[in-house]
């Protein structure tokens, strides 16, 4: 069935310029599958024995030993070997973002073990790069060097130097987008490795401390990264981005009152964005930040919370073309923000769009852009629209993504890809000779750099599939981590839950004190089940105190319990007994229904001396 993916007003000269121009639908499960073999392209260290992507070899094996420190791991940043700190912390946090969002619909497709894995690679060493609360490594080799070579991870001779902040050498924005990104992968690792999740909540503590408390650019410290990933939006808004994300993790005040109490000084409240990307974070900011005020959770920071949400809703009427300061789009519909790597900010910008459009939908609201109220679909059609220009609808029939359709990049600006894979071929290639033998070879790459995302058009929807045209041939790992949660949203559909959390509520909580906004999914309050909680036992570890809570839900009515939704608030551990179901708990796996009388038990550990709220969200009775 054919669709119609370009603007109306761009139609008519695009049949008559491009007569052959045929779009059909995207296959967006293929897509997604395709973007986590990218990441498995892009890993440095030692490679697992699952490997999928068999043209790579291990890599790196000596990064970080120079400076007595254990940096092998994590993901090289594009088509050089240097391993860039911010950009691979914020690919981390979009990548888990995604999940947190659509994990549900990467595990009907099969994907989601490919997602977390991939997570965990950049977050195993994002681990190691933070060896104490107040030192950071951002950096190992150097762009200059790495630059002036033209070999495969596996041959690499250029300097591995280790490059760090410190308290004599800050680094606000770096330490804050690692912040953001450990706060973001516990959510996702708390239902899967809850040991895990915690050491990586420990460490975005710390991070964040050490980053409001010594404020300073990460590039002033870090100097080698100025040319190639300037800081040029500073730090404030990595402070807020990885308070908000702290905030979502913990659900500590603390981080709630940050964003409150900052929000103005730190420029959240008052910039009104058209990009949004690993340099600049104050859209997804505003985004977050409008879904907390949504969802019930502003407290007394509401007014503030408002202005962030005015300033979320300025970016997606600029994606639209509705607001007052619109974003440019190409000829073909794409927006352009840059020659370098565009379509970074196309998918971040789809990413932010579609989440936005699901958090209206589940708030019954619309957007309110200065041309007048968008609805919820509205907005997540024009996500949808950039995702098939991506994918091939555009004037040129391109996709932009390498292996997916038939007419993509097959000269891409990256080392690896370009140059035959060690395993077939293990003659040692030197760093000038890489240049000679293999980037100037005008042939398509030997190895198939499936599921990246180059940096695409320009802004006239022009396009040269060279290896030295580095703008647009050189894919990223950012450009992928956004798009993963759009593409799942797209194949999976819409969720049958609310994708806004159930307000927090306060621990002393009775019947009479429940008050919840009309547009959140109700706590119902009802004589047919029945929840009993107990302190079982608690212990010390480490000077800290973890509190063991057994929970029984008990059917009361006269008919059979379906459909059990349960929220579970102020829960400072782990859950057994009930499956993750978005951000509520439902029946576990070996059990549907609960029949009359019938009860079931599920047990928590957190670290919290009162237990945690657990309330009705929805039930049906057969």
């Amino acid at each position: 069935m054919m669709k119609v993916f370009l603007m109306l007003c761009y139609m008519s000269s695009l049949f008559l310029l491009f007569p052959n121009l045929v779009f059909g639908s995207h296959n967006y499960g293929e897509a997604l599958s395709k973007s986590f073999l990218f990441y498995e392209a892009q890993r440095s260290g030692y490679l697992p024995r699952d490997q999928r992507v068999q043209w790579r070899g291990n890599s790196g094996l000596n990064d970080g030993k120079a400076s007595g420190v254990d940096l092998v791991g994590g993901y090289y940043d594009a088509g050089d070997n240097v391993k860039f700190g911010l950009p691979m912390a914020f690919t981390v946090t979009m990548m888990s973002w995604s999940i947190i969002e659509y994990g549900k619909q990467m595990s009907e497709s099969g994907e989601l073990s490919n997602a977390i894995d991939a997570v965990k690679w950049g977050t195993d060493y994002l681990l190691k790069a933070h060896p104490e609360p107040h030192v950071l490594y951002g950096e190992v080799g150097d762009g200059t060097t790495d630059h002036y070579c033209w070999q495969r991870p596996e041959d690499m001779t250029t300097s591995r130097a280790a490059y760090r902040i410190d308290p004599s050498r800050p680094g606000s924005d770096l330490a804050g987008e690692t912040a953001a990104a450990m706060a973001a992968a516990s959510i996702v690792f708390r239902n899967y490795n809850p040991a895990y999740a915690e050491e990586l909540l420990t460490h975005a503590y710390q991070l964040f401390e050490f980053a409001d408390k010594y404020r300073g650019k990460y590039d002033s410290s870090i100097t080698v990264a100025q040319k190639y990933y300037r800081s040029v939006s500073g730090y404030a808004d990595e402070l807020l981005w990885a308070a908000a994300w702290l905030y979502k993790a913990s659900n500590k005040p603390y981080y709630l009152n940050y964003l409150g109490e900052n929000g103005d000084a730190l420029g959240g409240t008052g910039w009104s964005m058209t990009e949004f990307g690993w340099d600049v974070k104050y859209a997804g900011v505003q985004t977050l930040a409008a879904k907390f005020l949504m969802q019930g959770n502003a407290g007394n920071h509401a007014a503030v919370f408002e202005k962030y949400q005015e300033k979320a809703e300025n970016f997606m009427c600029a994606c639209l073309g509705k607001g007052n300061q619109n974003i440019h789009k190409s000829p073909g519909g794409l927006i352009f923000r840059q020659r370098w790597n565009n379509m970074q900010f196309v998918t971040s910008a789809s990413f932010l769009a579609t989440v936005y459009s699901d958090y209206l939908a589940s708030a019954g609201k619309s957007l309110k852009c200065a041309s007048g109220p968008v609805s919820s679909p509205e907005l997540l059609d024009f996500a949808k629209s950039q995702v098939d220009y991506l994918l091939g609808d555009n004037p040129r029939a391109t996709s932009y993504m390498v292996g997916y359709g038939n007419n993509y990049p097959r000269q891409v600006h990256h080392r690896g890809s370009s140059i035959v894979s060690v395993k077939i071929d293990p003659t040692f290639v030197s760093c000038r000779g890489g240049y000679a033998t293999w980037f100037n070879r005008k042939a398509n790459d030997p190895n198939l750099l499936t599921g990246a995302i180059v940096g695409g058009p320009d802004a006239y929807d022009n396009f040269a599939d060279q290896r030295d045209n580095y703008e647009q041939t050189e894919p990223a790992t950012y450009n992928n981590a956004p798009l993963i949660g759009v593409l799942a949203r797209l194949h999976g559909g819409q969720s049958e839950y609310s994708q806004l959390l159930p307000g927090i509520l306060t621990q002393a909580i009775t019947c009479s004190t429940l008050i919840r906004p009309s547009h959140l999914l109700p706590l119902i309050l009802t004589t047919d089940i029945a929840i009993e909680q107990k302190e079982t036992t608690s212990w010390v570890h480490e000077g800290k105190t973890y509190y063991r809570y057994s929970a029984i839900v008990t059917n009361k009515s006269s008919k059979t319990l379906k459909n059990l939704k349960l929220s579970v608030s102020q829960l400072y551990g782990s859950l057994w007994g009930l499956s993750k179901y978005g951000d509520s708990y439902v029946f576990p796996a070996w059990i549907n229904s609960l029949p009359t009388g019938k009860s079931l038990e599920f047990v928590y550990i957190h670290t919290a001396n009162s237990p945690a709220v657990v309330s009705v969200s929805s039930y049906t009775l057969d």
